[in-house]
């Protein structure tokens, strides 16, 4: 068997450029071995055709050790945790054919009003000189979010510091927002039934899905949903940096959804996917990921393969739509099932942003980056509107 490279993903180069890092390793050997300081190593699939048909492989399979569980969760908690994202075979597929109508592009277009007003609602909030992340695109998801679910309005306050405690990472914040999580989403399911709306709870209430995978399916959103915070945040400091894109956009809005996919695939916020573990030695491309052992599909670097795409490195929003696709939003049963909600966010907030500013432009020339192995994510994106 081949040798398999390693990838030091926590040190500070790599963490600073990983697209250089997983290139390098890319060009000689379709696996990497990730390794890092407080990471058990796993192995990486770092090309495109072959990370695809990883994530279709049902030699690979969750487990519990896929996800991290922070201690300190309340037990009364823990069993809205299992959420479909840890899920695979039947259980998997029963519970995602159950919630799929809820996310499907038909649905998702009909949200495309209540989207554009809330994107406008919070782009009139913002000053002159603003923190992007913590302003705007920090707070969308969880506004999107609720009217998904029918939240009232006056209930809103909580679920947006609900939101800030998601989308700052596994903390005591975090931990200390869990309990109150579960509780309103409990609230919110209870109150779907005697008061129906047009949340997606009501919609769902007649299937299959028991009350408990209901608040689960509430929990996962809310821990899934926060993507566009990222993924805007990156797309705006790579359309800053690249001026001639920003300018196409500027001019064209039409290319917003080529813009969205094209930005997902160069500057998407997930590097690596959830861990997955072999059920038996896997050759993939002459290396061997040995029975027991963890694998991961480097993202980062399957979206810049040049077997898959032209000239990968360079951001180009106006490349053609289709085959091959990215895998940002991953690929096989696990595809992202609120990929089309994810586009639509992103798509409105990004051209929104740049028709009411025309003289957007970064306040700082240097972007700050939270050292993060797994996403690759902004720390703040401050900016001037005029």
């Amino acid at each position: 068997m081949r040798p398999v490279p390693e990838i030091p993903v926590t040190d500070p180069a790599v963490l600073a450029d990983p697209f250089t890092a997983y290139a390098q390793v890319r060009e000689v050997s379709a696996v990497a071995k990730l390794t890092g300081a407080g990471m058990p190593p796993m192995f990486a699939i770092t090309r495109h055709a072959e990370a695809k048909a990883a994530l279709a492989d049902p030699r690979f399979v969750l487990s519990e050790a896929s996800f991290l569980r922070p201690p300190g969760i309340p037990e009364h908690c823990q069993r809205y945790l299992h959420t479909m994202a840890e899920m695979d075979g039947p259980e998997h597929a029963r519970v995602r054919g159950a919630a799929a109508p809820a996310f499907s592009a038909r649905r998702t277009a009909a949200m495309r009003p209540a989207v554009e007003v809330v994107v406008e609602r919070l782009l009139d909030t913002l000053e002159t000189e603003t923190d992007l992340l913590l302003d705007f695109a920090g707070p969308l998801p969880m506004e999107i979010i609720c009217e998904l679910l029918g939240i009232p309005e006056s209930d809103r306050p909580r679920w947006r510091e609900y939101g800030a405690a998601v989308s700052a990472g596994y903390g005591p914040g975090f931990i200390a927002a869990i309990p109150g999580i579960m509780a309103s989403a409990e609230a919110a399911v209870a109150a779907s039934r005697t008061e129906p709306n047009a949340g997606i709870l009501s919609q769902l209430l007649d299937g299959p899905l028991t009350e408990t995978e209901l608040v689960t399916l509430v929990w996962h959103l809310l821990l899934a949903g926060q993507t566009p915070t990222n993924l805007i945040g990156n797309g705006v400091a790579a359309l800053f940096s690249h001026p001639e894109q920003l300018a196409a956009l500027r001019a064209n809005p039409d290319l917003a959804p080529r813009a969205v996919e094209e930005l997902m695939r160069w500057c998407g916020p997930q590097l690596l996917t959830t861990p997955r573990f072999a059920t038996e030695d896997v050759d993939v491309d002459g290396a061997e990921i040995p029975r027991g052992a963890a694998m991961t599909v480097a993202i980062a670097s399957a979206n810049r393969d040049p077997r898959a795409f032209d000239d990968p490195d360079r951001l180009d929003i106006t490349r053609p739509l289709g085959a091959p696709g990215h895998l940002g939003f991953s690929h096989g049963a696990h595809f992202c099932l609120g990929a089309p909600l994810a586009r639509l966010q992103t798509e409105i907030a990004v051209t929104g942003l740049l028709r009411r500013f025309p003289d957007l432009a970064p306040a700082r020339p240097e972007t700050v980056r939270a050292p993060d192995p797994g996403t690759w994510r902004l720390a703040e994106l401050p900016v001037r509107l005029r």
